[in-house]
């Protein structure tokens, strides 16, 4: 019962602020840095697989020039 007169003896006053106290807890979203969900849940490559497409990227390009040379 003492929960119940307490809260009845809150003054307007004293109600506002303390809401404002809540809301004011409450994060809000940034929308120039808020991401996307598939931005956010996008995979990204390991170092040792971007080291793998770049020795592919070089093995093609080298495979052309002696293709070149040979001709």
């Amino acid at each position: 019962m003492k929960i119940l007169a307490m809260g009845l003896s809150m003054t307007p006053k004293y109600s506002q602020w303390r809401d404002q106290m809540v809301n004011d807890n409450i994060p809000v979203s940034n929308l120039e840095t808020a991401r996307s969900l598939e931005e956010h849940l996008q995979v990204l490559p390991s170092e040792i697989e971007i080291i793998k497409q770049d020795f592919e990227k070089r093995s093609l390009e080298l495979g052309k020039k002696i293709e070149q040379l040979e001709e």
